[in-house]
C-alpha cells in the first residue's frame, strides 16, 4: 500500500513543517510547533462595559481591548433575621478553599445613629430600608468589582455607630449577606447568583433572642418587643416580597447541605467560564482545546490561502453546529442492537429547520446539512449602512418555521445590530424566542450584550469571545470579512 499523506496539518507530528501551496503562498513554510505556541498565550476571559452597547463610541468599543479586567462572581444571600445566611456563606466559602472569597455584610453598613436617635433606640426600625446606607454599599461593591481593596465599616451593635473598618481585597468570588439585599434593584444588578434562605418563623425567633441576650446583652422582653414592633413586619412588609427575584431558595439554612453542595458546584463551573457567561446564562463558549485553538490560529492568519482558510472554516463550523445541536431538547427511545440488546437512548428533535444571515451565513449551511440529513434552511439578507443603518432587504422562510426550533446562522457577532433585526423578524414570525439558537464561530462583547439583554430567552453559541470592537466598529483581533475570505471575494 502507499504511503497515506495527511493534509490536515494538525494531526502531524509536532517536529513535521507545515508547507503551503507554492502557488499560493510561495515557499513559505510554517511550524506547527510554532502555531501550537502561538495559540497558547494568555486567554482573555473577560471584557468590562461601562458604558450603553447599542451606538457604542469608539472609545468605549476599544476599552478594555488592552487592560481586561476579569469580573468577580457575585452571590447575593438574603432572607429573614436569624435564618441562617451567615452559615450558608460559610459552608459555601469553606468549600470553595481552591478560591478567593470575601464576605460582605450588609449589616455593616447600617446609618450611625445621632444623639436623638440614640435617645429614642427602642423605637429605631433596623429592618427598615432606610436603616442602611446602600449608597456606600454600592461604591464599595463596584470598586471590588473594578479589581481595587476597600475599606468595609464594622457596626458595633453595642455603640450603634461605625469606628472602625475592615480591609477587603478584591477575589474571584464576592458573598453579599443582608436581610433586604433583594430589595433595591441597584443592589440585585450586582449579583450573578440570588439565594433566598426560607426558615420557619419560629426557628428564626428562637435563634433571634438566643443571639441578641448572649452577644447583645438584651433582655428577653426587649428582643420580643422588638419582634413583634419591627422584625416581623419588616420581614411581611419588604423581605418576604423579594423572594420573588431567587434564583435558588435553600430550605432549613445551612442545614440544607445537598443544596450547599449543589450550589458550590454551579459556582465552579461558571467560575470556570468566560466572564460573558457568568452574566447571561443563556452564553455558551465551547470548550478550547489545542485543535480548537490552532484552527483559530490558521483562520485569523492573513497570509492562510483561501483553501486553508476554507477547509479549516469547516472543521470550527462543524464543533459549533454540533454544539448547538445538543441544546435542542429530545425524547427518550428504546431500541434493540444487532445483539438482541436494549439499548436506552435518545430521539433527535425533528421540527428544526435553518436560517442563514446572506451572506456569510451561507458559509455555515453546508456544515448544518452534514449533521442534519435533509434539513431546510431559510435565508434573511440585512443592507448595512453604518453602524445603526442596518434594513431588511429579502427574506424566505419555511411556511411553518413558527412550528420549528431554529439555528440562526452568522459566523460574526459585531455590533449585534443585525443579530437583533434578524431574531425581530423570527419573532414576528411566530418563532418563540426560547426557540431560537444562534450560532457563530466569533463573538465580540459589544453584541454579546446587546443580544443577551435583548432576548434573554434565546441561546448564543460560539467558539471564542474576542477582545471587542474598533473605531470602524470591526471585530478584534477578529478574522477580517469573513464572506470575502470564505468565497474568494477580496480585493486580492
Amino acid at each position: 500500500m502507499g504511503r497515506d499523506v495527511c493534509r490536515d496539518p494538525l494531526r502531524l507530528v509536532l517536529n513535521l513543517r507545515l508547507t503551503t501551496h507554492t502557488h499560493e503562498m510561495g515557499s513559505t513554510s510554517k511550524s506547527v510547533v510554532d502555531m501550537i505556541e502561538a495559540s497558547s498565550k494568555v486567554h482573555y476571559s473577560g471584557f468590562h462595559m461601562n458604558g450603553h452597547i447599542s451606538g457604542v463610541e469608539p472609545s468605549a468599543a476599544l476599552q478594555g481591548t488592552t487592560d481586561i479586567q476579569r469580573q468577580p462572581f457575585v452571590i447575593g444571600v438574603a432572607g429573614g433575621a436569624a435564618s441562617g445566611k451567615t452559615s450558608v456563606c460559610d459552608m459555601i466559602i469553606q468549600q470553595l478553599h481552591d478560591q478567593r472569597v470575601v464576605l460582605v455584610n450588609q449589616d455593616s453598613f447600617y446609618h450611625s445613629l445621632t444623639e436623638d436617635e440614640l435617645a429614642r433606640v427602642h423605637e429605631y426600625n433596623f429592618d427598615h430600608p432606610d436603616a442602611f446606607d446602600t449608597d456606600h454599599l454600592l461604591s464599595c461593591m463596584e470598586k471590588l468589582r473594578q479589581g481595587q481593596a476597600v475599606d468595609i465599616p464594622k457596626y458595633d451593635f453595642k455603640t450603634y455607630k461605625s469606628s472602625v473598618s475592615r480591609r477587603v481585597n478584591p477575589s474571584d468570588v464576592i458573598l453579599l449577606e443582608g436581610i433586604l439585599l433583594f430589595h433595591d434593584p441597584r443592589v440585585r444588578g450586582l449579583m450573578n447568583m440570588k439565594i433566598f434562605v426560607d426558615t420557619d418563623a419560629d426557628v428564626r425567633l428562637a435563634r433571634r433572642i438566643k443571639r441578641d441576650t448572649s452577644q447583645n446583652d438584651r433582655d428577653i422582653g426587649t428582643v420580643l418587643d422588638q419582634y413583634s414592633k419591627f422584625v416581623k413586619p419588616a420581614f411581611d412588609d419588604f423581605i418576604l416580597p423579594t423572594k420573588k427575584y431567587a434564583d435558588i431558595i435553600i430550605p432549613r439554612g445551612g442545614d440544607n447541605h445537598v443544596a450547599i453542595d449543589l450550589i458550590v458546584q454551579h459556582i465552579c463551573t461558571k467560575l470556570g467560564q468566560h466572564d460573558l457567561c457568568k452574566i447571561y446564562p443563556n452564553l455558551y463558549v465551547i470548550q478550547s482545546t489545542f485543535q480548537i485553538r490552532g484552527m483559530h490560529t490558521l483562520i485569523r492568519d492573513s497570509q492562510t490561502t483561501k483553501h486553508d482558510f476554507v477547509f479549516y472554516s469547516d472543521r470550527l463550523i462543524r464543533l459549533v453546529v454540533e454544539h448547538g445541536l445538543g441544546h435542542l431538547p429530545f425524547t427518550e427511545m428504546q431500541v434493540i442492537t444487532p445483539t438482541g440488546s436494549v439499548y436506552s437512548g435518545v430521539d433527535f428533535c425533528k421540527r428544526l429547520c435553518g436560517v442563514s444571515v446572506i451572506r456569510s451565513g451561507e458559509s455555515m449551511e453546508n456544515a448544518l446539512r452534514a449533521c442534519c440529513k435533509g434539513i431546510k434552511i431559510g435565508k434573511i439578507l440585512i443592507h448595512r449602512e453604518g453602524d445603526n443603518g442596518q434594513q431588511l432587504v429579502y427574506e424566505k422562510l419555511p411556511n411553518d418555521i413558527s412550528e420549528r426550533h431554529v439555528l440562526l446562522l452568522d459566523p460574526i457577532l459585531g455590533t449585534g445590530n443585525s443579530a437583533v433585526q434578524a431574531i425581530k423578524l423570527l419573532i414576528s414570525k411566530g418563532v418563540p424566542e426560547g426557540n431560537i439558537i444562534f450560532l457563530n464561530l466569533i463573538s465580540a462583547p459589544q453584541g454579546v450584550h446587546v443580544v443577551c439583554k435583548k432576548f434573554p430567552r434565546l441561546k448564543i453559541v460560539t467558539s471564542e469571545i474576542e477582545h471587542g470592537l474598533n473605531e470602524e466598529f470591526r471585530v478584534i483581533p477578529g478574522m477580517g470579512e469573513f464572506g470575502d475570505r470564505y468565497f474568494g471575494t477580496d480585493d486580492d
